[in-house]
């Protein structure tokens, strides 16, 4: 009899099981995992391994090795949802009757865990990760034409994109943002998601907080963009069948749940850029400066405006 520990996720946050042996029960285990998650016996889904897969827990007196499990391995625990059955039914849609009772179909819970796609550090990281969770690929050429978007909308618009919004005279943004070595933020992520019509949620772990771009124009679906303070990644769900989702409906709370957890769960562990100390490079001289002071201090002196990661 050997013990095993798992790794639980739910939506009660993540815990950590060590009271299960290779001798206990898949029963055992539902128990275990219906208390940390809160979910009824008869609703819990588990997902287990790479990609997160459905795993089989129909029989309850198989043990846990039985079905395949081995300590260390994470465990998520999810929600089969039932839908709301119509008052009338059509013969063809007679429901299946075991021991003189009408079964409910129910619906496979959601496969998969969202997850980060990382994108090259190359100053273009959003409009890169912005055109993965648009398209599904990388394409680190598409930041010229989403450059190009961005420089014609502010452009268009001076009453709105004024000196004092944009920190620079709209004509010099203009020119800057259209410039490779220019990162881009906030404004753009804006302007982008008006674009595409899909709204932008940028998940900070540097705050643990999302922040929505565009959720007052209930576009119906979003897209999730990890942010640590400096760099940009995209979230991607990966389906059992191999395939991945980056664009999802705003009725799933589910999903937006998930997002939230995954900023606090990388503040805790520190997943994220201390602008303080970490170190850029001057594009114009190649000096290397530390931190986002001695940035602001140098392009103060020097004039110069393009900074790269290091």
């Amino acid at each position: 009899m050997t013990a095993l520990a798992f790794r639980v996720k739910s939506k009660n946050g993540q815990q950590t099981l060590k009271d299960l042996t290779s001798d206990s029960t898949v029963g055992e285990l539902k128990m275990f995992l219906s208390s940390v998650s809160d979910i009824s016996l008869d609703r819990i889904c588990v997902l287990c391994g790479y990609p997160p897969k459905p795993l089989d827990i129909s029989n309850d007196d198989k043990t846990i090795t039985d079905i395949g499990l081995k300590t260390g391995e994470t465990l998520i625990v999810e929600e089969k949802t039932v839908p709301t059955t119509a008052t009338v039914t059509k013969p063809d849609q007679t429901k299946p009757v075991e021991n003189g009772v009408t079964q409910e179909p129910t619906v496979p819970c959601r496969p998969g865990i969202l997850m980060k796609k990382v994108v090259p550090s190359d100053n273009s990281c959003l409009f890169t990760s912005i055109g993965f969770v648009l398209k599904g690929t990388i394409d680190t050429s598409c930041h010229t034409l989403m450059r190009q978007i961005i420089a014609m909308e502010v452009a268009s618009d001076k009453d709105t994109y004024t000196e004092a919004f944009l920190g620079k005279s709209n004509v010099e943004y203009c020119d800057w943002i259209q410039q490779p070595t220019s990162w881009g933020g906030a404004i753009e992520v804006a302007i982008l998601s008006r674009f595409y019509g899909v709204e932008m949620d940028v998940v900070d772990t540097l705050n643990a907080i999302i922040n929505r771009f565009g959720e007052d124009k209930n576009y119906g679906q979003r897209v999730f963009l990890l942010f640590d303070g400096v760099h940009y990644d995209p979230l991607y769900l990966e389906q059992s069948d191999g395939g991945i989702q980056t664009i999802f409906p705003l009725e799933d709370m589910d999903i937006y749940r998930e997002a939230e957890q995954l900023a606090h769960e990388a503040k805790s562990s520190r997943q994220f850029t201390d602008l303080n100390k970490f170190t850029l490079k001057c594009m114009v001289c190649n000096t290397l400066l530390t931190g986002q002071k001695e940035a602001q201090i140098h392009a103060k002196e020097t004039k110069h405006a393009n900074f790269g990661e290091v």
